[in-house]
């Protein structure tokens, strides 16, 4: 009775997407626990942004103000530091764009960070999850500040199928280091 429950967020989700059907049953059936809240939630990440799907798939902290960009590099290296996680390239989009024109960009770049064991175990419970290596973090200069994004890691953990417990366990791990990179970078701790 209570899988049942589980299920009906799942269903309803579906329903209004309209995709109904006994197979998509049968594959929310062997989603883990809260599968269904998730969807919820990104489905009204999804509405709340009028339809931008990016938004319903990432997470974002404002940056305090005040926070410098190096200081929030200097927060994402510390966490990496201390959850082992290694730096695996930059992207400096709006250095390379006002090297192209000469003209001022807002800030943006793209840190992409690794965790070599969790990588491999992920690619192999699906390998499909390859395109999501590494994970990135973006600093995002807009006109209300300095933003920093990340995508949804909850999509990989509680939508996908239920995975084996190292592969959960490892994942939810680097899920934590960047919630902490987030965290930590938005307040410029290091």
């Amino acid at each position: 009775m209570y899988r049942h429950r589980l299920l009906l967020p799942w269903l309803a989700v579906l329903f209004m997407l309209g995709l109904p059907g006994c197979t998509t049953v049968a594959v929310v059936a062997n989603t883990p626990a809260g599968a269904g809240a998730e969807a919820g939630r990104m489905l009204s990440r999804w509405v709340d942004s009028g339809g931008d799907v990016a938004a319903a798939a990432s997470w974002s902290r404002k940056v305090k103000a005040g926070v410098t960009i190096t200081e929030i590099e200097e927060a994402f290296a510390g966490v990496a530091v201390e959850d082992n996680v290694r730096p695996v390239g930059e992207l400096s989009v709006s250095s390379e764009l006002a090297a192209r024109s000469g003209k001022n960009e807002r800030f943006l770049k793209v840190y992409s960070y690794c965790d070599p064991a969790t990588a491999r175990l992920m690619v192999d419970f699906s390998p499909a999850m390859a395109a999501f290596l590494p994970c990135r973090i973006t600093v995002v200069e807009q006109a209300d500040g300095l933003w920093i994004y990340t995508m949804n890691m909850d999509m990989l953990i509680k939508m996908g199928r239920t995975m084996p417990p190292a592969v959960s366990d490892a994942v939810g791990r680097v899920r934590g280091t960047l919630l902490k990179m987030l965290d930590r970078g938005a307040a410029g701790e290091f």
